[in-house]
């Protein structure tokens, strides 16, 4: 057959070439892992190494790079440096698609994670905890219909090593880092993060969050200092704090309770004792509630006057949710031991981790995906360098791959 046309005939032949490539799970198409990274900003990520310029005196290996390689270790759950080395190399070709175009070293790594201003991925999962706030600003988990802000306040601590570690001072035989955090409570995404050593006391964080008027903050009685918990009610913002067993207290009225919500008591009280009654000099409210599931009293001190009490105590409930939160990313992210043995390999770690969080939560609800953020994060680590639409991975039919022949035309490869 002559063609006479050069533009038809230039036309089938990239269109055969295209459908041969497809049809031979040929290089079409993005990896899992680069529409992972697509969904971040990568304009917001390039002010915050400029900020800080983290890329001075860099060629190759750039913050974006490590952040790469990091959030890789993050998604398949590498245990060491060596580990994330060996695997990038064996998968050259999808190494280069994935952004890294050079061979990676582990001491590349390494000098990047010691070196690179950590402040740089703080700032940055802090824009992606912004994003997600904005996404699920109209979700809530919340048995109670509440238009006010709850938050959790609380902090997990992370062993270490003393003598890998001797700058986080904890105790005399071993280290540790505290991991202080502010989750809201509707859709379990944390609002502020803090890194201190082992030693810093929960109580003093209070001195370094900002508070938002209105909000109700759900605290553990860790942080029972009452001069702090009059400083939130002086900033227009509801506590909720379980009492101390040596609280004395002096009772002005009671109010009336339903206790077939177990509800014992629900009490406006002032405080008694000499330092505590000059700290706090206004009233507070005591309820005390039966805990059918432990079978104890639970006695909850608040700020707040207008809500019922059982709301109180189903507000309280929902703090377990910030233990949820830290259960997971010690148990599905890389920050029980880590890459590199200083403060700022510790804390890039740990920003990276959370990074990865935020994403995968991002993720879920741009895409609607109806499962927990787990069985995404599962998923993703044996996905991660397949070339197919991310979001057929998570569709409940099952993906079939068609061949459709054309009987009135000849096949070439039979």
């Amino acid at each position: 057959m002559v063609y006479k046309d050069k533009k038809i005939f230039r036309f089938e032949i990239v269109f055969f070439v295209f459908f041969y490539l497809k049809e031979n799970n040929m290089n079409i198409g993005k990896t899992v892992f680069s529409q992972i990274m697509s969904f971040l900003p990568k304009y917001e990520f390039d002010k915050c190494v400029n900020r800080y310029n983290g890329d001075y005196k860099t060629r190759k290996f750039n913050c974006w790079s490590q952040f790469l390689c990091m959030s890789f270790a993050q998604l398949t759950f590498r245990e060491s440096l060596r580990d994330i080395e060996a695997c990038l190399n064996a998968i050259s070709s999808k190494r280069y698609h994935m952004g890294l175009k050079n061979r990676i070293a582990k001491s590349t790594i390494a000098y990047a994670n010691e070196t690179t201003d950590w402040r740089i991925y703080a700032d940055f999962a802090n824009v992606l905890i912004q994003k997600a706030l904005s996404l699920y600003k109209d979700d809530s988990d919340l048995a109670i219909d509440l238009k006010n802000a709850v938050y959790a306040l609380d902090s997990t601590t992370i062993d270490l090593c003393l003598s890998m570690f001797p700058w986080a001072e904890f105790r005399k035989t071993k280290s540790a880092i505290k991991l202080h955090t502010i989750l809201d409570i509707k859709c379990s995404i944390p609002t502020c993060l803090l890194i201190t050593e082992g030693k810093v006391h929960d109580v003093n964080i209070l001195d370094k969050i900002s508070l938002e008027p209105g909000a109700f903050y759900l605290i553990d009685r860790g942080y029972t200092d009452y001069k702090r918990l009059f400083h939130i009610t002086q900033c227009s913002c509801y506590f909720v704090i379980r009492a101390k067993t040596n609280l004395s207290f002096e009772r002005l009225y009671s109010r009336k309770v339903d206790k077939s919500k177990n509800i014992i008591c629900d009490q406006i009280v002032r405080l008694k004792g000499f330092y505590s009654k000059q700290d706090y000099p206004d009233k507070l409210r005591r309820i005390k509630i039966y805990d059918t599931d432990k079978e104890s009293y639970l006695i909850i001190l608040t700020n707040n006057f207008i809500l019922n009490a059982p709301v109180i105590a189903e507000l309280y409930r929902n703090r377990w949710k910030i233990e949820l939160f830290f259960k997971w990313i010690k148990q599905h992210l890389r920050i029980k031991s880590f890459y590199g043995t200083s403060i700022n390999a510790v804390k890039t770690q740990v920003w990276i981790s959370i990074s990865m969080y935020v994403l995968i939560a991002i993720i879920k609800k741009q895409l609607k995906i109806e499962l927990n953020l787990y069985s995404i994060l599962q998923i993703f680590s044996i996905a991660l360098f397949e070339k197919i639409p991310m979001n057929t991975m998570f569709s409940k039919n099952d993906y079939t791959k068609y061949y459709f022949q054309n009987s009135n035309s000849l096949s070439l490869f039979d």
